[in-house]
């Protein structure tokens, strides 16, 4: 399975785990466009010696681009992730992950064979609680560094084809805001031109599966950094809604009584940045 979900889903969508894992954000894995990193249970590239996985060739579709995005080779996310890598962990059975380290959405057990089902509620039917510990799961997620990825404050040529590495710690929560931008963001032309007419997570056939996998990742970070095995991410079904219940300061912040560009002094989330 590789190892990014940034979803360059015009030209091909793939099953993928997250962004770019801290242990191939250095100029030895650009320079050699792999990662591959080794898996801790035994030591081996992608878990080989353990038959977790093995480091491959990334397979692109040979698909054409269509007109609605006229360019080629001007944006990194093109032909995703062969900019920055052309060998990534290939994960066999239900294992997955950038170095085939964990188990595939569903799964669990030392050998990842144990069927595991969660499931998600309503919001507005979980106990104060279990409100409380949600709201206190994001603020921990907010206020914790990612252990495996980082993020890259870069193109692939500023980072003068991988000799100058240019990335940065994020915490766990702001990690998913700023891969939603980055499959989502203009396409830099250099300089202060861009393309606007483009959107890989939301304007093609990938929305749904994008932002499903999207959704089952950021579950499993907070189940990682939490230690709860059994969270699950809380829905609001908001199909006959009149007006956004959630908004309030007990769930999801109300509106700032001056500026209703804020949200509410008295929100859970008022004082959070970007």
């Amino acid at each position: 399975m590789p190892l990014f979900a940034v979803g360059f889903l015009l030209v091909i969508l793939q099953p993928s785990t997250a962004q770019f894992p801290r242990a191939c954000a250095n100029a030895q894995s650009l320079l050699r466009k792999e990662c591959c990193p080794p898996w801790d249970g035994d030591g081996s590239p992608c878990g080989e010696l353990s038959s977790r996985g093995s480091c491959q060739n990334i397979l692109l579709s040979q698909a054409p681009l269509g007109p609605q995005f006229p360019f080629s080779g001007v944006d990194d996310r093109e032909d995703w992730p062969s900019v920055f890598y052309n060998r990534t962990c290939k994960c066999e059975g239900n294992f997955m992950g950038f170095n085939c380290g964990e188990c595939k959405f569903g799964f669990s057990g030392l050998n990842c064979t144990e069927r595991r089902l969660r499931t998600r509620r309503n919001i507005f039917q979980l106990t104060t609680s279990e409100k409380d510990k949600f709201l206190a799961y994001l603020n921990l997620a907010k206020n914790t560094p990612s252990q495996d990825y980082v993020i890259a404050t870069g193109t692939y040529t500023q980072m003068n084809s991988g000799s100058n590495p240019m990335f940065r710690n994020i915490n766990v929560y702001d990690l998913f805001v700023w891969m939603h931008y980055y499959a989502s963001r203009d396409t830099l032309l250099g300089g202060s031109n861009v393309w606007r007419d483009i959107d890989f997570a939301h304007e093609a056939p990938g929305f749904l599966p994008w932002h499903r996998v999207f959704l089952l990742m950021w579950e499993r970070e907070i189940q990682k950094i939490t230690g709860d095995e059994n969270f699950t991410i809380p829905y609001w079904d908001w199909r006959d809604a009149e007006d956004c219940v959630v908004c309030t300061d007990e769930y999801m912040g109300g509106r700032h009584p001056t500026n209703p560009n804020l949200l509410s002094p008295a929100s859970f989330f008022s004082s959070w940045q970007v």
